[in-house]
């Protein structure tokens, strides 16, 4: 069961409207992400790079820059070392390419995902030094390898770290002491003494902020360094970042940018999806393009994905681009497989009481874990762990509810942890195979969730009758863009809606187009895409099976009224244009 809860948030809606132009329901939006004050207002419609904070301000970044002025200077190798997610793909894009428009001798390595685990290990470190690699330099990893980074140092290695994750802690009697990699420059605005106002950019956001005091340094134009902008803007929608605050100009302007970006693989893989550069928005990204440049981490190595983004040559980056598209096909097919096997564990997990889903699908490809756990957590509403048998032990990512920061809950059970990381929302880890039981208690043990807590919730921007909707305010709403995690898109609801008429369409039968009638006489389509069946037999139990089938064949009878969580759009079908809304929630 769900529970719808309106956001109310107060604030003077019409003097807003008045102020920026817009209509007061976009104002009320506006406040409900937490955006206060005019000047806030401003940055959020029209921040542009002349409002993102002072690079200087991350701590150790002056330091770091300086460090890798003077190996340029004096033709020292360098060596990035990113991750395999998008995030790490173009974390180590924007620094090997900035780096060889600076001069330097560089080259990159990208862990193996099976072989090697997330992260800089110590394969990757004894590589380094047998290539006589005199700096390493890190991106959206790094803060947790105290160890790795240590051994680059006895190897008589300079270690510069550029991460966003959260730093390790260790907690005695309840107090927190952080433990920093002792590396020559730590970026990271995570850092307790970090001043840097913003601390939930992306590691290419850090890896950004780091090339713009380079160039700074260089002194070339800020147009160079922008260039940069769209790479940065892809990691944050990909690695889920909130979009907020400097994130939220980070995307907005890097997109803006995929048009005139000369990049042949980027184009390649639009093409490839059939997308236009200049239609691209976080959800393209979000959920056709980053998965294709994430599938080459997950089923091969992401040093694929990264020869696209660097293909000068039209014709191969074509190739490559079909080549990713092809992955992600496959990896999308073996997903399903593993979320029907998680499914069924979950079912029997949550009928067993437990809070916290620790599912162990021993066969399961592990670069998929992740995926699975947050298809999970969306069907149950609970944290989930989903762990694979890997070739040293089990390897697991695991996805949460707001209520559950899963990075301090690891914390508490580090003693049966070999490795793990992350955010409060997402974590990776490794374990022994014969700790997987005792992982799955004691994390149902410790937590302090609340049946509550376990309930969706639906949150409700305005409840707002359908008869409200004009072609202006949905043309507005493209204002609040782009959306995801931190901005969501909007949701409006209605009650006592009537349901004159509903059919099915569709190959797969999971669209139901419907037409509606407000309590004031306003018609309007309406459109679902889900589970058609279960909202037919959800009606059914509501209104009489005789009396949908009427409705399913045109001839409702003005007894079935529904309320509906929606969006508003402007459908377009042979040149003529109507209003219709997007039903994301009913009862």
């Amino acid at each position: 069961m769900e529970n719808w809860v309106v956001t109310a948030k107060s604030a003077d809606f019409k003097g807003l409207g008045e102020r920026f132009s817009i209509d007061p329901v976009v104002a009320r939006i506006i406040r409900n992400r937490e955006v206060i004050g005019e000047e806030a207002m401003e940055a959020y419609l029209n921040g542009d790079v002349s409002m993102l904070h002072d690079p200087c301000l991350l701590k150790d970044v002056k330091k770091a820059v300086r460090i890798l002025l003077e190996k340029i200077e004096a033709g020292k190798k360098i060596r990035v070392i990113g991750d395999y997610d998008i995030d790490g793909i173009q974390s180590t894009y924007i620094l090997q390419t900035a780096l060889e428009r600076c001069g330097a001798k560089v080259d990159i390595d990208i862990p193996d995902r099976i072989a090697d685990g997330y992260g800089l290990n110590q394969r990757l470190v004894q590589k380094a030094a047998e290539d006589g690699i005199d700096t390493i330099l890190t991106c959206d990893n790094g803060i947790a390898a105290a160890g790795e980074i240590a051994l680059g140092k006895s190897l008589g290695m300079t270690i510069i770290v550029t991460d966003h994750h959260e730093v390790p802690f260790e907690e005695t009697d309840g107090e927190r002491q952080f433990v920093l990699p002792k590396a020559d420059a730590v970026v990271n605005p995570k850092q307790a003494d970090c001043p840097y106002p913003f601390k939930k950019l992306c590691g290419a956001g850090v890896a950004y902020k780091l090339v713009q005091v380079l160039y700074e340094q260089l002194h070339k134009s800020p147009l160079e360094v922008q260039e940069f902008l769209p790479y940065a803007a892809f990691a944050t929608i990909g690695d889920v970042m909130d979009l907020t605050g400097e994130n939220r100009i980070l995307v907005k302007e890097g997109l803006k940018r995929l048009k005139g970006m000369d990049n042949p693989g980027l184009h390649a893989l639009m093409r490839q999806n059939n997308l236009l550069p200049e239609e691209i928005k976080a959800y393209h990204v979000g959920f056709i393009l980053g998965p294709c440049l994430n599938a080459s981490g997950r089923l091969d190595t992401a040093v694929r994905a990264l020869n696209l983004l660097r293909s000068k040559d039209g014709k191969e980056a074509l190739s490559l681009a079909a080549d990713l598209t092809d992955l992600n096909a496959g990896r999308k097919e073996l997903t399903a497989k593993g979320v029907e096997q998680a499914e069924l564990l979950a079912r029997e997990a949550v009928e067993a009481g437990e809070k916290v889903l620790v599912l162990f699908l021993p066969d399961c490809h592990e670069s998929l874990a992740g995926i699975i756990a947050g298809r999970i957590r969306e069907r149950f509403h609970r944290p989930v762990f989903i762990l694979t048998r890997g070739e040293e032990g089990v390897k697991g990512s695991g996805r949460s509810i707001p209520q559950y920061s899963m990075y301090e809950e690891l914390c508490r059970i580090k003693d049966i942890l070999v490795k793990f990381g992350g955010h409060p929302m997402a974590a990776g880890l490794t374990l022994r195979e014969e700790d997987v039981a005792d992982m799955r208690k004691r994390l149902n043990a410790y937590t302090l969730l609340t049946e509550a807590d376990l309930v969706p919730k639906i949150r409700i921007d305005v409840p707002m009758p359908i008869d409200y909707i004009t072609r202006e305010l949905v043309e507005q709403l493209s204002l609040l863009e782009p959306y995801g995690k931190g901005n969501e898109k909007p949701v409006f609801a209605d009650k006592e809606l009537l349901v004159l008429s509903a059919r099915i369409l569709g190959k797969s039968r999971n669209v139901c187009k419907m037409r509606i009638q407000s309590k004031y006489g306003c018609q309007m389509e309406a459109v679902y895409f889900g589970d058609t069946e279960k909202l037919k037999n959800y009606m059914e139990e509501k209104f009489t099976k005789a009396k949908v089938d009427l409705l399913f064949q045109g001839l409702g009878t003005e007894n079935i009224s529904m309320s509906f969580v929606y969006y508003p759009e402007i459908n377009e079908f042979n040149g003529k244009k109507t209003l219709q809304i997007i039903i994301k929630n009913y009862r």
